[in-house]
């Protein structure tokens, strides 16, 4: 049995770390694991502008603790109006990815995209300019079960862009479901996916054992078993079409246990171990460092990284809470026994 694992850095491709106060606690368990992450842009007011992304960036790297190599990766905010001559200055300015929330699918997405036909022209100019496009990939019309959100999703929206747009590279963000993985398993060289870490450990039974458990409430939403092990195969596969993004998502916990609660779960405290006790269930650690390390950054077209991460087969039990500004921050996993640790 393996006790102790060394990868190359490993990378987080889709992570909240809010802003202001905030920053100076989520900021630092992010720089702990990994070398670089990509950082959304769903502020209030969102990042829609190179300048917000470079003063956003700048407001990340002030609270990166001393010694530690720390990169953040910025994205804009798609809206129905960003205009295409955006795309340039965005490019100039080093960010990589523009992020399509679908109005009202999820924390902060009131400004996102009422109709993708909208968007047309920015994503012409990105398609040229080669920025990616990631997607927050659920359909929001009442009609629609919550839990088929996803999968209507791709036959709607995914595929018709994809046809549109066939060499505008896109990430189907935290995919959740069968049908997701399959899509992009299948699909071509310009489309790849991410996923949590907590998708991979958990099902839906994980919000409501025990009485509702507010903590394991995310959206995309946890599916069921049939999913669950679905996503862990897509991520132990070795395919490179996916890799880590752990959607960590800081909430203050009286908002959290709230009869309206926030979706949002807060990982990045352990983000890696997580992700090795996962794939350690699934007996794939050997794939844990491509999943991690190699796939988001080949497919972002960035430099591997050249540090490493040592994880060793050890239990720690992580803090209840964490202060967070005014409030508390409480973790997934909180007082409660992890296999796996970075040391």
């Amino acid at each position: 049995m393996t006790q102790e694992i060394t990868l190359t850095r490993p990378d987080d491709m889709h992570l909240h770390v809010r802003d202001g106060a905030a920053l100076n606690t989520v900021v630092p368990h992010t720089a702990a694991e990994f070398a670089r992450a990509l950082i959304m842009p769903n502020l209030k007011p969102p990042v829609t502008t190179a300048a917000q992304a470079l003063d956003y960036k700048q407001r990340i790297l002030a609270a990166v603790p001393s010694g530690l190599a720390f990169e953040p990766l910025m994205t804009l905010y798609l809206t129905d109006n960003l205009p295409a001559d955006e795309i340039a200055r965005a490019k100039d300015a080093g960010v990589v990815a523009l992020k399509l929330y679908p109005a009202g699918a999820t924390t902060n997405s009131d400004a996102g995209v009422t109709d993708i036909r909208k968007t047309y022209k920015t994503l012409e100019a990105m398609q040229r300019a080669g920025l990616l496009l990631l997607v927050h990939g659920e359909v929001t019309a009442s009609e629609i079960d919550l839990f088929d959100r996803e999968a209507v999703f791709i036959d709607t929206q995914l595929i018709p862009l994809r046809r549109d747009f066939p060499e505008l590279k896109v990430v189907f963000e935290h995919i959740t479901t069968r049908e997701a993985a399959q899509y992009v398993a299948q699909s071509d060289a310009f489309t790849a996916a991410s996923i949590t870490a907590h998708h991979l450990l958990y099902n839906r039974n994980a919000i409501f054992t025990g009485g509702v458990r507010p903590h394991f409430y995310c959206l995309p939403v946890l599916k069921r078993e049939t999913h669950r092990l679905a996503l862990v195969q897509a991520a132990t596969s070795g395919s490179a079409k996916f890799f880590a993004g752990t959607d960590s998502a800081p909430h203050p916990a009286h908002l959290k246990e709230h009869a309206s609660g926030c979706a949002g779960c807060y990982t990045a405290h352990a983000a890696m171990p997580m992700y090795a006790e996962a794939f350690d269930n699934a007996n794939a650690l050997d794939k844990l460092e491509a999943f991690t390390s190699f796939n988001g950054a080949d497919f972002y077209g960035l430099a591997r990284n050249t540090g490493t991460l040592t994880l060793r087969r050890e239990r720690w039990t992580p803090a209840e809470s964490f202060a967070f500004g005014d409030a508390q921050l409480k973790p997934l996993r909180s007082g409660e026994s992890l296999p796996w640790r970075v040391i």
